[in-house]
């Protein structure tokens, strides 16, 4: 069966950069320089060519006045203009520095600031010419300047090999802080966009679900004016009936196919739409559908609820992240467990837990505390992995899960076992009032359907 599938393109390069974000950092940027010129020239009494040092604040001050008439402050910018404005940063640097001793003037790392934000945020064609423009100003600098401003009668001259090592500092510092802020910016970016589609997937799995449900509701629903429908053609049949009897018959029979009619409309409603029995689950069946698609993994699953009243089992609202986060860690307590998995449900006046226990080998102490963050793994890689028979870990579901679980309200806890035998332990904790499915025909109830809708 053909699909057409309408899944976004999901691009690693960047969008642009807010123009507030550039505007905020120009005016600290012209703060700075005002306090330094200003503190270097009447503070420490080095003479300065003041007016020019203002007149190129100045610039920078007027741009951010002029953006801000220009814009709101919420507009993302375009790839090529931001890269245009950071550009005029650098220049404006440049001309700072020109004045006021080149590349023996300290505040030469600067040249690395608008750089870095373009890494981050910017394309990477963008961040390459403003290398390549910071190349460019460096040099220059290196060649072209008016002296480093310093005491009349003793003035400071650095010595040429000193300001080759400058130069070859910056140009070594340019490149590797933009490499190093891109490569993090960009694993970020990866990252939002697996989750994004880890989302997509799950809100379409949810879909399917649900028409799923409805689809064996209506099945259900079906048999009854189905089996009416028979029974009056069958009578119709053997025994032929005329006048009134006919017509009561035939009223009859429409009225049956209007129903089933009403009944398989309801499978043609909006996927968002939820079904009122469907958007709840009871904690035992909650269980065991996480715990359903691992059964054939070779371990025992021992299943239990603690707690609540028996004669209104506790229900939740049934929510895919939570049968995923839990679905994920399941999975990874039958990959690890010698023979049994525990799944735990306790409810309390205020609380939901569920703890997954495992007699597997446990967590590494050494990577407990950083378990759920991504490519943190337990699981053996390369040719160890493979030797071992298990899959290789890439530690991403295990983040994923976890994500997932916390945005649901939950908190998460990972250990191992301290009773006596070795073994893993998750245990996921949510308030009542959190995940807690109102009872069924209330307004609360209406209201919680309508916002998860």
């Amino acid at each position: 069966m053909a699909a057409t599938s309408t899944r976004p393109a999901f691009s690693s390069n960047p969008t642009g950069v807010r123009l507030q974000t550039l505007v905020l950092l120009r005016w600290l940027a012209v703060g700075g320089q005002l306090a330094a010129v200003l503190l270097v020239n009447y503070g420490f009494g080095f003479s300065l060519p003041v007016g020019f040092c203002l007149a190129a604040i100045a610039a920078s001050a007027w741009l951010n006045v002029v953006l801000a008439i220009r814009y709101r402050a919420t507009v993302r910018l375009p790839d090529h203009q931001a890269a245009a404005y950071l550009a005029f940063d650098l220049v404006q640097l440049a001309v700072l520095l020109y004045l006021t001793g080149g590349l023996g003037n300290p505040f030469s790392v600067l040249f690395m600031v608008p750089v870095t934000i373009s890494a981050a945020t910017l394309s990477p064609r963008s961040t390459s010419l403003l290398i390549v423009l910071g190349f460019v100003c460096v040099t220059m600098l290196g060649f072209f300047h008016w002296p480093l401003p310093w005491t009349p009668d003793t003035p400071l001259v650095l010595p040429r090999i000193y300001q080759v090592g400058i130069w070859a500092a910056l140009l070594l510092g340019l490149g590797f802080v933009a490499m190093y802020a891109w490569r993090i910016a960009d694993e970020a970016r990866r990252m939002s966009n697996a989750l994004e589609a880890t989302e997509m997937v799950l809100a379409r799995e949810q879909r399917l679900s649900a028409l799923d449900g409805l689809a064996a509701a209506a099945a259900h629903e079906l048999g009854t004016p189905l089996g009416t429908i028979a029974l009056v053609a069958r009578e119709l049949q053997l025994e032929k009936p005329t006048g009134d009897q006919l017509d009561e018959d035939l009223a009859l029979l429409r009225s049956q196919a209007d129903r089933c009619k009403e009944i398989l409309s309801r499978l043609t409603h909006r996927p968002d739409e939820r079904d009122a029995l469907y958007a709840r689950i009871e904690i035992e069946a909650l269980i065991g559908e996480i715990v359903a698609p691992h059964r054939d993994m070779g371990v025992t699953f021992d299943l239990s609820v603690k707690g609540g009243e028996e004669s209104a089992p506790v229900s939740l609202v049934r929510r895919p992240e939570i049968l995923y986060g839990l679905g994920n860690f399941v999975e990874n307590a039958a990959d690890f467990a010698q023979s049994v998995v525990l799944v735990i449900a306790e409810v309390s006046d205020d609380l939901i837990r569920i703890t997954i226990t495992d007699d597997g080998p446990g967590f590494p102490v050494d990577l407990i505390d950083r378990l759920g963050e991504p490519y943190i793994t337990t699981r053996a890689r390369g040719s160890l992995g493979t030797q071992l028979g298990s899959h290789e870990g890439m530690g991403l579901g295990f983040f994923i899960g976890k994500t997932l679980l916390e945005r649901s309200g939950a908190r998460v806890q990972i250990g191992n076992r301290i009773d006596g035998t070795v073994g893993a332990v998750v245990m996921v904790e949510w308030s009542r009032k959190a995940v807690e499915a109102p009872p069924l025909g209330s307004a609360q109830e209406q209201i919680r359907d309508d916002e998860l809708a």
